[in-house]
């Protein structure tokens, strides 16, 4: 069928490549086919998968004549790297609200490039981060700023709306994967790719494997986003929690915790495919895909698309840089 268009602005470099990994995939056994869709090739400041959402986002922003956007996560957040960078390369400026406590003696990663960025960084713990966004964004407004609030990971359902052009984009590149594996945490991702399926036909499965929350929480979550895009894309349509694929034993350890099973597969990944993933996101969820694969969890001969969201600067952030070396 034919999509709706929403308005955006180009930041990113498209279409990613699709490219297989098949020393990666006869590491593990084989009996499958292994690809990944490379969206931390997007460009923009080492690019993920947040670029596709801020070129509908910071469309909106413009069109409401705004001059600084502001969008929160935690201190190692490629969302908020990746929203610098766009409000850099737009003429805007940059509030990131950080939850956690400022990088000793100096910052590393993601909060480096934020700071090279020129982005304005403000500080506050989980539990008071909605209520210091609001404030900054009343501070920002009565300054005559006509600020432009991005939720975390940018995933409301206008950001989580590039994701259904991006599965567009994978089902012209070649032979429909049956499988595709994501990481997934705010949802916005997922949720546009579930809403993309139903939109174009797209019968195969879509499965996040949560670097946070619990599966019960996600599936409501990302349901109620991918309602909302079908919505944006006029789709006389819904989708219930039952509906999303969701595997969260892997995220137990907790946010941003790096186990042997991530180190195993970001290892794995850079000496078998020269392939870089990170220890929050990609690697959590490669780690996932991994472990799965060696339980037999695909029938044989499946076609699996890891969707790789980027995140590796976060790869020379301490400790996991230190973890990583030894």
């Amino acid at each position: 069928m034919a999509l709706v268009r929403l308005p955006k602005i180009t930041l990113a470099t498209l279409p990613t490549p699709v490219q297989p990994l098949p020393r990666l995939a006869a590491a593990l056994g084989g009996g499958f086919s292994l690809w990944v869709k490379r969206d931390d090739l997007t460009g923009l400041a080492l690019g993920g998968n947040k670029t596709r959402k801020l070129e509908l986002l910071l469309a909106e922003a413009q069109a409401k004549g705004s001059r600084v956007v502001i969008t929160t996560g935690a201190v190692q957040s490629n969302h908020c790297r990746q929203t610098a960078a766009a409000a850099a390369r737009l003429g805007l400026r940059a509030i990131l609200v950080l939850t956690g406590q400022p990088e000793a003696p100096q910052p590393t990663g993601n909060r480096f490039l934020m700071h090279l960025l020129g982005a304005d960084i403000r500080w506050t713990s989980r539990e008071t981060r909605d209520q210091v966004m609001q404030e900054v964004f009343q501070a920002a407004w009565e300054a005559g700023e006509r600020p432009y609030l991005i939720p975390y990971g940018g995933s409301s359902p206008l950001g989580a709306a590039a994701y259904v052009y991006a599965l567009e984009e994978l089902l012209a590149q070649g032979p429909a994967p049956d499988v595709i594996v994501l990481a997934t945490s705010s949802g916005g991702t997922q949720a546009g790719l579930v809403a993309g399926a139903r939109l174009l036909g797209y019968r195969g499965r879509i499965l996040g494997i949560s670097v946070d929350e619990p599966a019960d929480v996600l599936r409501p979550r990302i349901a109620d986003l991918a309602s909302q895009v079908l919505d944006r894309f006029r789709a006389r349509a819904t989708v219930a929690p039952g509906d999303i694929e969701v595997v969260d034993e892997y995220a137990r350890p907790g946010y941003g915790v790096m186990t042997q099973r991530e180190v195993e597969a970001i290892t794995l990944a850079a000496r078998t495919e020269g392939l870089l993933v990170d220890p929050v996101y990609t690697g959590r969820a490669l780690a996932g895909l991994i472990d799965l694969l060696r339980q037999g969890a695909f029938p044989s001969g499946s076609r699996i698309l890891f969707w790789h969201t980027g995140g590796t600067p976060a790869l020379w952030a301490s400790p996991y840089r230190e973890a990583l070396a030894t």
